[in-house]
């Protein structure tokens, strides 16, 4: 296959599904991911797809653009690796827990399979399939219901029925965007109400966003900065955002995307990331 023949059938692909990663494509067409790498840089170029770490999706997010739990699953894999694995060691067992709808929470949802007498409520439909296919016996997995969004999430009035008579521990929340001035967002504004009754319903909010969040607004605030006792994120963040975050959160954990579960660098409202 010439090189302008597999890059169409690539961009085709994004196209149907959302987003694709390097090493699939590699094996489909019997090349090397290095070629991949190529003839996505080129599709980039051309604005017709967006290139993300180990893959591409779909080009031109705006602030209701919401791109399916598939085509998130390929984006900032280490990052995520890396904040989930830091989020994992605030769980203790036998602890109420919620972790909203993400990527980023799925991932920490893999972590927290082993942990004893834990109960866990989501209106994510991918985090309660990973608790319930590998979780222990003794964990409670809550579903809130709802109807589901593009992210595979459950949101609206039955959802946030639900969670409304529920007190937690601590709530995992994953967002989509972060700014100053907007806080933290989502493109769905059936989900923002959905996140909001998750807060009220927690004693602690935990934040995990990749360094990709930071400048993207959704057009739905779910809940300001200052709202989060906890903000986790990577290294890749650049330093006047951690600059403003470490002013507004209660507290910036800073991962080494590099290191899934490596030590983190810690900001209290009192400075910056040591």
């Amino acid at each position: 296959m010439l090189a302008q023949q597999r890059q169409a059938a690539i961009l085709e692909r994004v196209r149907a599904t959302g987003g694709v990663r390097v090493t699939e494509l590699a094996a489909e067409y019997g090349v090397s991911d290095m070629t991949i790498r190529r003839d996505l840089e080129a599709l980039h170029e051309r604005g017709l797809l967006a290139k993300v770490h180990g893959g591409a999706t779909v080009a031109g997010p705006g602030s209701t653009d919401e791109p399916g739990f598939r085509v998130k699953s390929v984006r900032q894999l280490a990052e995520k690796a890396a904040i989930a694995g830091r989020a994992a060691e605030l769980v203790r067992p036998g602890a109420a827990v919620a972790l909203s709808a993400g990527t980023t929470t799925a991932e920490l949802a893999r972590r927290l399979v082993d942990v004893p007498g834990l109960t866990v409520v989501t209106n994510s439909l991918p985090v309660a399939e990973i608790l319930h296919t590998g979780g222990r016996s003794d964990q409670t997995v809550v579903l809130t219901g709802g109807v589901r969004t593009p992210s595979d999430a459950l949101v609206g009035p039955l959802a946030v029925a639900a969670i409304r008579s529920l007190h937690l521990d601590l709530l995992f929340l994953g967002v989509h965007g972060i700014t100053q001035r907007a806080g933290f967002t989502t493109p769905n504004l059936m989900e923002a109400e959905t996140d909001r009754a998750l807060v009220a319903a927690a004693d602690r909010l935990v934040v995990l966003a990749d360094h990709t969040k930071w400048g993207t607004v959704g057009i739905s605030s779910i809940v300001e900065l200052s709202a989060a006792h906890l903000l986790v994120t990577d290294d890749r963040l650049p330093s006047d955002a951690r600059q403003a975050l470490a002013e507004r959160v209660g507290e910036l954990v800073v991962v080494p995307a590099s290191a899934g579960a490596g030590r983190a660098a810690t900001t209290t409202d009192e400075g910056m990331a040591r």
